[in-house]
C-alpha cells in the first residue's frame, strides 16, 4: 500500500505548533511534500525567525510522519521566510523594514525599555535582521542599555546611518545629545524629531524594527499610530492592579488606531529569592493574563524580578546578549518567537511586489 499526500497531510495536523497555536497545515507553513516510494521529504516554511525552536519541531515531524503505515523514513526542513505584513490605515511599509513593531506600556516604571532591547536582542538570536528606536525623546535610554557612545554618521549631509550594537541596529535623540541634557521640547517638537529619527536614518535591510514608546497614550503614540506604518504592538505591564488600569488605555489606544496588539508581557512577575529561593508575588499574581482573558489578546510570556537583569541593562550589557543561555534569556526568546508568530498570521502585504505604473503624455 503506497502512502498519499493526504495521510503525511492528515499526520502533519496531529502537530499543533505552540507559537501559531494551530497546525501548520492550516497556517500555510508546508509547502512541499514529497513521497518517493517509503520515504518522505516535507518542507515547512514559518513565518516567524525561529532558530532555538527550529530543530524541536524537524524532531517532532519526524516521529510523527514515520509513524504513518508504509513510511520507513522522513526527511523534514525547516528554515524561516519573514515577509512585509499589512499596517494600519493603507500606509505602505518604510524603505529597508519589512516591519515595525511598537512595544508600549500605560505608565512608567514597568521595565518597557529592558523588555524592548531584550525582544529586539532576542528576535535576533532567532534569526532575524533587528533594528531599535528609541522614541522616547524626553529620557532616552537605549544608548545606555545597549552600550553605544558617540555620534551617527552621515555620508550625504541628509540622513543619518545608525549606530550598532550587540549585532543591532540602533537610532536615539541620546546619540545626539549629552546624557544629562535635558529636553526641554514641545509637543509638535518631539513629534517632528520621531519622524526623522525614523524617516532619515538608513536602516539597512531589516526584518523587524522595535520601537520603544515613551509611556502613555499622549503626542507621540499618536503621532506613531497616524503617521509611521506599524505591523503590530506589544504592551508590557506588570500584575500590579494600577500598572494593568494603564496597560488596558494603552490596549484601547491601539484599538482605535487600528494597529494590532500581537499580545502582552507581564515584567516582574515573580520574584526569586537570590540568598534563601523564596519565591515571592510581589506585585500581584495572574493580572497580565486575566486582562488578556478580558480583552480577547494573547499572553506572550512572564518575566521574573531579578536585580541581575536590571543591572545587565544599566551596564549596556542586556541579559539575552550577556548570558543568552540564561533561564531569563531563555523566556525573552519564548516571547520574541511568540511575538513574530502572531504577526505571522497577519495579512501580508504584496505592494513591494507591484510596479508602480506611471502614465505620461507623449
Amino acid at each position: 500500500m503506497s502512502v498519499t499526500q493526504e495521510q503525511i497531510e492528515s499526520a502533519i495536523k496531529q502537530y499543533i505548533d505552540p507559537y501559531l497555536e494551530r497546525d501548520l497545515v492550516s497556517a500555510g507553513a508546508v509547502k512541499d511534500i514529497k513521497i518517493e516510494g517509503d520515504a518522505v521529504n516535507v518542507k515547512i516554511v514559518l513565518g516567524f525567525p525561529a532558530f532555538g525552536y527550529i530543530e524541536k519541531l524537524a524532531s517532532e515531524l519526524k516521529k510523527i510522519i514515520e509513524a504513518v503505515e508504509g513510511v520507513a523514513s522522513a526527511e523534514i526542513e525547516v528554515r524561516s521566510e519573514i515577509v512585509s505584513h499589512t499596517v494600519q490605515g493603507g500606509m505602505n511599509p518604510l524603505e529597508g523594514i519589512k516591519n515595525v513593531i511598537a512595544v508600549a506600556s500605560g505608565k512608567g516604571g514597568v521595565g518597557k525599555s529592558t523588555t524592548a532591547v531584550n525582544l529586539a536582542l532576542a528576535l535576533q538570536a532567532e534569526g532575524a535582521k533587528v533594528g531599535i528606536l528609541d522614541a522616547d525623546i524626553y529620557g532616552p535610554s537605549i544608548p545606555r542599555m545597549l552600550g553605544i557612545s558617540g555620534k551617527p554618521e552621515s555620508s550625504d549631509g541628509k540622513s543619518l546611518e545608525p549606530m550598532g550594537g550587540h549585532g543591532i541596529q540602533a537610532m536615539s535623540i541620546g546619540f545626539m545629545i549629552d546624557e544629562e541634557t535635558p529636553m526641554i521640547w514641545r509637543g509638535p517638537m518631539v513629534t517632528q524629531a520621531l519622524e526623522q529619527l525614523l524617516r532619515d536614518t538608513k536602516w539597512k535591510n531589516l526584518d523587524y524594527l522595535v520601537i520603544d514608546l515613551p509611556p502613555g497614550t499622549g503626542d507621540i503614540q499618536l503621532t506613531l499610530a497616524q503617521k509611521v506604518p506599524v505591523s503590530g504592538s506589544v504592551i508590557v505591564t506588570t500584575p500590579q492592579d494600577i500598572a494593568l488600569l494603564d496597560a488596558r488605555k494603552g490596549l484601547k489606544m491601539f484599538e482605535k488606531v487600528e494597529v494590532p496588539v500581537l499580545g502582552i508581557v507581564e515584567n516582574m512577575s515573580i520574584h526569586i529569592c537570590s540568598k534563601c529561593g523564596n519565591a515571592e508575588h510581589i506585585f500581584g499574581q495572574g493580572g497580565g493574563e486575566k486582562m488578556c482573558e478580558q480583552h480577547n489578546v494573547d499572553f506572550l510570556g512572564s518575566l521574573p524580578l531579578e536585580m541581575s537583569i536590571r543591572v545587565d541593562a544599566d551596564s549596556g550589557n542586556p541579559r539575552v546578549a550577556r548570558d543568552p543561555d540564561s533561564p531569563a534569556s531563555l523566556i525573552y526568546r519564548e516571547i520574541a518567537r511568540r511575538t513574530a508568530a502572531k504577526l505571522s498570521l497577519k495579512a501580508k502585504d504584496f505592494s513591494a511586489k507591484f510596479p508602480n505604473i506611471v502614465i505620461q503624455n507623449n
